[in-house]
């Protein structure tokens, strides 16, 4: 991470994350940010000369693009003169697909990678999606550039994407809904809501803490729990019905999809 000149586009809680970690990795001093509003994390690295903000356009040997899709085709041009024969470009953008990528950066040094939010504190899962073909220097490089964000899976083919991106992208969201719902549904059976709340936290936090520890798959530590003909059971015969959460899980994931695919037409 000392070699490389880095310039990231979007400096948002994912581009720092990712900022973070390559300053912790040795590479104070040759990260340039171009955001517009910076945020003050931002501005505490450029009074300690660690990255330079929004300077002119120079040549990057990486660019990263962490802006929101929607905005990517306005700032494609700009882009484009931080671009040279040799900048290599990492897009964590959703639906933006290699080949826009391509098109509108005019190079074919592209490669996408999908994070989920858990890489603000490097307990994350990233999805890395190279090129057909893509070197195994490539892979290297891009997968030490989203090393800070937490565990790097992939390649994976860019068909497989928005799948990924459904499950693991969206993922952190339906956990946090599930700690909504079992708050709520703990205060209508007459707990405190502050209570059930922190019940519901704590429960979903040690469950993935214990998932994380053994070698057990999640179907056995289910399956660990639930006594015959206990509560457990009698919860999970709700949960796991025909209209229960595996299927409501699928319709989920379907409609993720869905969305990022036009989100892909729309940006092209």
């Amino acid at each position: 991470m000392t070699d490389p000149q880095i310039t990231l586009i979007g400096a948002g809680r994912m581009g720092s994350a990712l900022v973070g970690g390559w300053i912790n990795a040795g590479g104070a001093g040759r990260i340039s940010i171009i955001d517009p509003s910076p945020s003050s994390v931002v501005e505490d690295w450029v009074r300690t000369d660690q990255v330079k903000l929004n300077p002119k356009p120079t040549i990057a040997d990486i660019l990263v693009i962490a802006v929101k899709p929607q905005g990517f085709g306005a700032l494609a041009e700009d882009m484009r003169s931080r671009i040279g024969p040799n900048t290599r470009i990492l897009s964590i953008m959703a639906g933006v697909n290699l080949a826009t990528l391509e098109a509108k950066l005019k190079t074919s040094s592209v490669t996408r990678a999908m994070p989920n939010t858990p890489g603000l504190i490097g307990k994350g899962v990233t999805i890395l999606c190279p090129k057909p073909g893509a070197s195994q220097a490539t892979l290297n490089e891009m997968t030490t550039l989203l090393a800070p964000l937490g565990a790097v899976e992939g390649p994976i083919t860019e068909d497989l994407l928005p799948a990924a991106t459904a499950l693991s992208g969206c993922g952190p969201a339906y956990g946090f809904l599930l700690v909504e719902a079992m708050a709520a549904a703990g205060a209508a059976q007459g707990l405190q809501s502050d209570l059930a709340m922190r019940l519901a936290r704590q429960t979903v936090e040690g469950a993935g803490a214990l998932l994380a520890s053994v070698p057990e798959d999640a179907a056995t530590l289910r399956r660990n729990v639930t006594s015959p003909n206990g509560v457990t059971q009698a919860a999970l015969e709700v949960l796991m019905s025909s209209s229960g959460m595996p299927s409501l899980f699928i319709d989920a994931v379907k409609a993720a999809i869905a969305r990022d695919l036009e989100l892909s037409r729309e940006t092209e």
